[in-house]
C-alpha cells in the first residue's frame, strides 16, 4: 500500500485504496461533471510535464488564486507540488496592493487565476510584478492564455521519467507552500508548511472524524485557507467524493443537489442558517409555532451523550421528529457532521445544532500549525460543547503563565519566509506562541478564552476579553456585527452593524418608520430596543466588563470593504478607524 509522506501522494493513495469515479466534482454550464481518481491524477501529471517544459524548476513558486474551490485547484496543485516547486494560494478577495506584495515577495513566476474578475487585479499590477512570467485561466477568457495550454503542453509523456526523478528528490520535509495570513493588522506574512507539517496534520486529524469511504462532501470555505485545504487532503485520504459549491450564494441550493454527508463550516455561516430558521418559525402562526419555539428551547439545553436523562431524551426525540428533521431537510437531508473551525463557536450553536442531529466538531488551530492542534470527536465521548476538543495526536500543547497556548509537534511551520525576527517572536524553544490564551480542563479538553493581542485593559486597569463579549451579544437577532472597543478607557463600548434585515422586519411589524440605513441607526426607539439586547446579555459579565454605550453603523461590515479578513474574522483597527467620529463621540474625545 502506497504510503503517503508528501502532499502530492493523496491521490495515488486514493486511487489505491478507493478508485472513486467521482474523486473531485465541479459544476460547469449547470450540470456536475466528475473527476475520477485516474483522471485526476493523469491530468495532474499533465500539468506537472507541462511545467517541466515552461522551465519550472525546483523550489520556483507558482501562484492560484480562485474566487470558488473547483477541479482544477486541486489538479493544478498536484501538478505544482511533483515538481519540486510550491504552490502559493492568494485569497481572491485581498486589495491589488496585497496582490502586488505576496506576488513579488513569494517571487512567483506563474499565477493560475479562476476567472476576469482575478485577471483583471493581476493585470492592473502586471507592470510592478518582477519575476511574474505568464498567467493562465481556468475560465476561458479572450485575453488570457487558458491553463488547457499548460495541459496541452504536458500530452506528450516522452518526460514523465523526469516527473517521476522530480517526485523522487521531495523530502516530507521540504516547502511545500506558502500561505499568506490575511493578518488583522499589517503586512501579509508567508507561512512556510513543509509537506510533513500539513501530512502528519491530516493523518492526526482522521482519528478524531467519523469518515465513511464513498461518502459526499461539499468544499465551500475558501482553499487558499490552509483549514479547507487540509479537509480535502484529508477528504482524498478517506475516499470522500468532494463537490465543490458554486459560491456562498448558491451555497444551499448546492446542499439539496449533493446532498452531503460532510462540510466544514466557519461559526459565521452558522449564525446566518440559524438565524434564516428562525426567521422561518417566526413567521408560522398558532400551534406550529409552539411547537417550533418549543423545540429551539429544548435544543439550547442540549448536552451530548443523553447527559440530561431519559426525560430530555424522550422529548428530544419527539422534536427531532416534528421539528429538527426538517432543518436536515434544509441542508440536504444527509449531514452527519460539520467541522468547525477560524473562531468561536457560540455555544447555543453548538447545542442546537447537536439536538438536531446536525453535531458541530468545533476545532482549534491556526495557519502556523497546519492548522489541526485540537478537535471535538463525536465518538469515544471525545465532544463537550464549549471546548475545541482534546489535543490530537504527536502534538503538544502547554499553557504558559500567562495563560498563552503553546504548541510543539510535527505540524508546526518552518517559518515565516525571508522573516526571521518574527519567526523568533513566535517559535521559542521548539514551540510556537499562539497568541491565545486558553486552558485545559480535568478531562484533556482545550478550551479558548480570547486572543491575547485582543485582549485590553481600561483605565481602572482591569482586564477585558472582547471576543467573549462580541460571542454573548451577538445571540441577539438585532445584533449582526460588533466589536467591543474601550482600551485605556474608562469603560467597555461597542460598534455595532444592526442586522438590517431583521430590524427592517421588527420595524414594520411594530409600525415603527425608519427610512433607509443611515436613519433607521439613529432611530431612537431602534436605540433603546438595542438598548435592552445589550442589557441583557450584560448580565453575564462582572461590572468593570459590561458595555456602557454603543453607537450603530449604518454599513454592512463586509470583507470587500475592508471591515472584515477574508476567514471573517475582525480587523479591529480598521473597524475603529472607519468609525472614529462614533467611538470619540462615546468618549467625548
Amino acid at each position: 500500500m502506497q504510503t503517503v509522506t508528501r502532499l502530492f501522494d493523496f491521490p495515488y493513495y486514493q486511487l489505491e485504496k478507493f478508485n472513486l469515479k467521482k474523486a473531485l466534482v465541479s459544476k460547469i454550464d449547470g450540470r456536475w461533471v466528475s473527476t475520477s481518481s485516474q483522471e485526476y491524477i493523469n491530468q495532474a501529471n499533465a500539468i506537472s510535464r507541462g511545467l517541466l517544459r515552461l522551465g519550472v524548476k525546483p523550489n520556483d513558486k507558482i501562484a492560484i488564486i480562485s474566487m470558488t474551490n473547483r477541479t482544477e485547484w486541486n489538479i493544478c496543485d498536484i501538478g505544482i507540488l511533483q515538481v519540486g516547486a510550491q504552490n502559493v494560494p492568494i485569497y481572491p478577495t485581498i486589495s491589488e496592493d496585497d496582490y502586488e506584495y505576496v506576488l513579488n515577495h513569494s517571487e512567483a513566476k506563474y499565477c493560475f487565476v479562476s476567472c476576469q474578475e482575478v485577471l483583471d487585479k493581476v493585470l492592473a499590477i502586471s507592470g510592478k510584478l518582477k519575476k511574474l512570467k505568464d498567467v493562465f485561466s481556468f475560465d476561458d477568457l479572450p485575453n488570457c492564455e487558458n491553463w488547457g495550454k499548460v495541459l496541452e503542453k504536458g500530452k506528450d509523456t516522452s518526460n514523465q521519467d523526469e516527473v517521476e526523478a522530480r517526485k523522487a528528490a521531495v523530502q516530507p520535509q521540504d516547502l511545500a507552500t506558502l500561505i499568506y495570513t490575511s493578518g488583522t493588522t499589517g503586512r501579509p506574512k508567508g507561512v512556510m508548511l513543509s509537506h510533513n507539517n500539513i501530512v502528519s496534520n491530516v493523518i492526526a486529524s482522521k482519528e478524531r472524524v467519523p469518515f465513511q469511504a464513498g461518502a459526499s462532501a461539499l468544499s465551500f470555505l475558501p482553499v487558499c485557507h490552509i483549514f479547507e485545504r487540509m479537509i480535502l487532503y484529508l477528504y482524498q485520504y478517506c475516499g470522500i467524493q468532494i463537490y465543490f459549491a458554486e459560491g456562498l450564494d448558491k451555497i444551499s441550493d448546492n446542499l439539496k443537489e449533493v446532498k452531503p454527508e460532510v462540510m466544514t463550516v466557519v461559526p459565521r455561516l452558522l449564525e446566518k442558517v440559524y438565524d434564516s430558521i428562525i426567521a422561518k418559525g417566526t413567521a408560522l402562526e398558532g400551534i406550529k409555532k409552539k411547537l417550533f419555539f418549543w423545540a429551539v428551547e429544548l435544543g439550547l439545553k442540549y448536552e451530548p451523550y443523553g447527559q440530561n436523562g431519559w426525560w430530555y431524551e424522550k422529548q428530544l426525540g419527539l422534536a427531532r421528529k416534528l421539528i429538527f428533521s426538517k432543518w436536515q431537510e434544509g441542508l440536504g437531508g444527509n449531514l452527519t457532521t460539520m467541522v468547525s473551525g477560524s473562531a468561536a463557536l457560540q455555544t447555543r450553536l453548538s447545542r442546537v445544532f447537536g439536538a438536531a442531529g446536525i453535531p458541530v466538531m468545533e476545532g482549534y488551530g491556526l495557519t502556523e500549525t497546519s492548522p489541526v492542534i485540537s478537535v471535538n470527536q463525536e465518538e469515544n465521548k471525545g465532544w463537550k460543547i464549549g471546548s475545541v476538543g482534546r489535543i490530537i495526536n504527536d502534538v503538544e500543547v502547554k499553557i504558559a503563565e500567562d495563560g498563552e497556548i503553546l504548541c510543539k509537534g510535527p505540524n508546526v511551520m518552518m517559518g515565516y519566509y525571508k522573516d526571521p525576527d518574527k519567526t523568533a517572536e513566535v517559535l521559542k524553544n521548539g514551540y510556537f506562541h499562539t497568541g491565545d490564551i486558553g486552558e485545559i480542563d480535568d478531562d484533556g479538553f482545550l478550551r479558548i478564552t480570547d486572543r491575547k493581542k485582543e485582549m485590553f485593559k481600561t483605565s481602572g486597569g482591569k482586564y477585558v476579553a472582547p471576543q467573549l463579549l462580541e460571542n454573548r451579544f451577538k445571540q441577539s437577532r438585532f445584533i449582526d456585527q460588533i466589536m467591543v472597543v474601550g482600551e485605556g478607557e474608562k469603560m467597555p463600548a461597542a460598534l455595532i452593524q444592526p442586522n438590517f434585515e431583521f430590524l427592517y422586519s421588527w420595524a414594520e411589524r411594530n409600525n415603527i418608520s425608519v427610512g433607509e440605513n443611515s436613519d433607521i441607526v439613529l432611530n431612537e426607539k431602534v436605540i433603546d430596543r438595542i438598548q435592552e439586547e445589550i442589557d441583557s446579555a450584560n448580565e453575564d459579565f462582572a461590572k468593570w466588563e459590561k458595555v456602557k454605550q454603543f453607537r450603530l453603523t449604518p454599513d454592512v461590515w463586509s470583507i470587500d470593504d475592508g471591515h472584515l479578513t477574508p476567514t471573517m474574522k475582525l480587523r479591529r483597527k480598521i473597524v475603529k478607524e472607519k468609525y472614529i467620529k462614533l467611538y470619540n463621540d462615546i468618549y467625548n474625545h
